[in-house]
């Protein structure tokens, strides 16, 4: 039995009152998660293998691809383990440890797209400065800089999860597990479990995307100074594939947010639509974008498995 707790562990949810569904609902998510993995896989392979992509702009968009397939990897289990065998219980341990993952994950995932933002300013602002300002040591710092913002920042309110009772219930509302969703389940003051996520929301999320619109007004400002036409276009194309990726994921951030606090009276099945939505779609999509508007990406997957078909 788990210390000062009524229950030694919780009830995931999957669509409540569509339970008979469940193996119809569980293909698309399935043909979702093989894509997922397939298409960001790809991506860390090609980075990996082509030289011709061991650049600053690929480095970051390895860690982007990496980022995408441990939240995928983190959520869809316990998910496919819902929707496949009805499999529900999930103890605290594990619990607490996918919360972590989820959260650390999603910050980290927002520091990348902030760091590819800097290189597609200093890539159209400051061309001639390039290479020296980003280097592969300062990538490496960016990288590890990024990544202990992401997984230090959560420790903090997940910490206290591990100890604090739970006595209201044990049932909780996703199939896989959110911080949100365990401190309502739990008998003690939770203040600065539910104060210090939005104070983080903050200083990650809001910040972030504010110093990317910055970066990339600046940038705008620098491209519309280029007296050649083809020039401009060429500029823009450099950055085209991230403000997609930064489009589909801050879109998704800031819709879930809004059905969260506004949406009370919005059917429960919107809320995990919405949730599915956020921590699906964007690892669905970036392999896609990168892969239709970067003609390096492109050639590299088509060098990348032709040779190896050809191998004997």
């Amino acid at each position: 039995m788990w210390p000062n707790s009524s229950f030694s562990s919780f009830l995931l949810t999957g669509f409540p009152g569509l339970e008979a569904a469940h193996h119809w609902i569980s293909i698309p998510f399935f043909f979702v998660y093989i894509s997922v993995l397939f298409g960001n896989g790809t991506l860390l392979l090609l980075t990996k293998e082509d030289h011709n992509l061991h650049e600053p702009m690929y480095y970051f968009l390895a860690m982007l691809a990496a980022t995408d397939l441990g939240l995928t990897l983190t959520t869809m289990p316990t998910v496919l383990g819902v929707l496949w065998l009805d499999h529900r219980e999930i103890g605290h341990v594990a619990c607490f440890s996918q919360t972590y993952f989820i959260h650390s994950l999603s910050y980290v995932e927002s520091g990348v797209l902030l760091a590819m933002a800097y290189d597609c300013f200093i890539a159209i602002c400051n061309p001639l400065r390039y290479n020296s300002i980003l280097t592969n040591t300062q990538v490496v710092k960016i990288g590890l800089v990024v990544l202990m913002r992401g997984f230090v920042s959560v420790v903090p309110p997940i910490s206290p999860l591990y100890f604090f009772p739970y006595c209201h219930s044990h049932v909780l509302s996703h199939a896989f597990c959110l911080h949100q969703d365990v401190i309502k389940l739990a008998c003690a003051d939770t203040t600065f479990n539910r104060l210090y996520p939005v104070v983080l929301v903050v200083l990650i999320f809001v910040l972030d995307s504010l110093i990317i619109l910055i970066s990339y007004v600046l940038i705008l400002k620098s491209v519309l100074s280029i007296a050649s036409r083809d020039e401009r276009a060429k500029a823009l194309n450099t950055c085209v594939s991230h403000i997609c990726c930064v489009l589909v994921f801050y879109i998704t951030v800031i819709g879930l947010s809004l059905i969260h606090r506004f949406g009370k009276e919005v059917p429960h099945i919107v809320h995990l639509i919405m949730s599915y939505v956020y921590f699906l779609f964007p690892p669905l999509m970036n392999p896609i974008i990168y892969s239709v508007k970067t003609k390096q990406i492109q050639s590299g997957i088509l060098h990348l498995f032709t040779t190896h078909k050809v191998r004997p």
